[in-house]
C-alpha cells in the first residue's frame, strides 16, 4: 500500500475497532544462547494485501541475517477488507502501530512502515532510511544500553535484565517476550498481491508481558507450557521504555533461535 496521509487513513479506518490487549506468546522447546548486545530493534508493519509491502518484507529478511539487528514483522489487519485477509495479521499489531503514532504526535500510520528502536518511523522499503534511523536512534540516551539475556532451565525460560546505567529511579520500562516464525511463505490468491508467493521473515506470532523494570537488575521465569505454539522457531525478549499503550524507546533486547 503506498504511503497515505493521516487524514486519508483516518477516513478509511473510521469506526474501526481494535484491541490493545496483548496475549500469550509462544516458544518451543530448546533455547540456544542469544546474540549479545544488538544495536537496534526494527519493527515492520506490513500486510499481505499491500502491493507496496513486498520490497519491505525482503529488506526485513536481509536485516534478520545481521546479528546486531533484531528485525521483526508485525502484520496488521486494517487492509483486510480490500480483498485478501492477511493470514498472519493481528489487531494487536495495528494497535501497537497506532500507539507509536500517538506517542510521536504525527498520526502517521501506513504500510509498509518501519519503527526503529521504538522512536523513529521510516517507509519500510527505504533501506538507506532504515540504516540512517538506526544510526540516529543508537545515539539516544539509554537506547539499547541495557543487557538482556534468556536461558532455558528445565521446563521454564529464565529472562534477566541488567541494571540501568542511569541513577536508580531514573529508568523504567516493560519487559516482553515475543515468539517468532523465522520464515513463512504465503501464496496470495486475491487482492493487490494476487498470484504472488511472498516470504515473511521473523513474523511475530504472539507477545507476553514478562514484567516491569525499574532500573534495577531483575529476573523472571516463564513456564514453557504456557508458551508453546506450532510454527515458532525463534524468540525475542525486549525491554521498552513506557508501556504497551505509550511505547517509548527500546532499552535492550535479545534474540535466540529455537531450532
Amino acid at each position: 500500500m503506498t504511503t497515505m496521509t493521516a487524514s486519508h487513513l483516518i477516513s478509511r479506518w473510521s469506526g474501526a475497532l481494535w484491541s490493545g490487549a496483548l496475549g500469550i506468546c509462544a516458544i518451543v522447546a530448546v533455547i540456544r544462547p542469544a546474540h549479545a548486545d544488538p544495536r537496534a530493534v526494527v519493527e515492520l508493519f506490513t500486510s499481505q494485501g499491500c502491493s507496496s509491502c513486498p520490497p519491505a518484507d525482503k529488506i526485513i529478511g536481509d536485516l534478520s541475517s545481521d546479528p546486531s539487528i533484531i528485525a521483526l514483522s508485525m502484520p496488521i489487519d486494517y487492509w483486510d477488507y480490500l480483498g485478501w485477509k492477511d493470514t498472519l495479521a493481528d489487531s494487536r499489531f495495528s494497535a501497537r502501530q497506532r500507539a507509536y503514532s500517538r506517542m510521536r504526535g504525527d498520526r502517521e500510520v501506513y504500510t509498509p512502515q518501519v519503527v526503529v528502536n521504538g522512536s523513529t518511523h521510516v517507509i519500510g522499503s527505504d533501506r538507506a532510511g532504515i540504516e540512517s534511523a538506526i544510526g540516529k536512534t543508537d545515539k539516544g540516551t539509554g537506547v539499547m544500553s541495557v543487557p538482556v539475556t534468556m536461558s532455558l532451565s528445565g521446563k521454564q525460560i529464565n529472562v534477566s535484565v541488567a541494571a540501568s546505567k542511569e541513577p536508580v529511579g531514573a529508568s523504567h520500562g516493560e519487559v516482553w517476550i515475543c515468539s517468532i516464525a523465522k520464515s513463512v511463505p504465503i501464496a496470495i490468491s486475491r487482492g493487490e498481491n494476487r498470484g504472488q508467493q511472498i516470504t515473511y521473515h521473523n513474523v511475530v506470532r504472539n507477545l507476553l508481558k514478562v514484567g516491569d523494570w525499574t532500573g534495577r537488575p531483575e529476573s523472571w521465569t516463564v513456564p514453557l507450557e504456557n508458551l508453546t505454539r506450532d510454527g515458532v522457531d525463534g524468540a525475542v525478549v525486549y525491554i521498552q521504555d513506557g508501556s504497551r499503550d505509550k511505547p517509548g524507546p527500546m532499552l535492550g533486547a535479545a534474540y535466540t533461535s529455537l531450532h
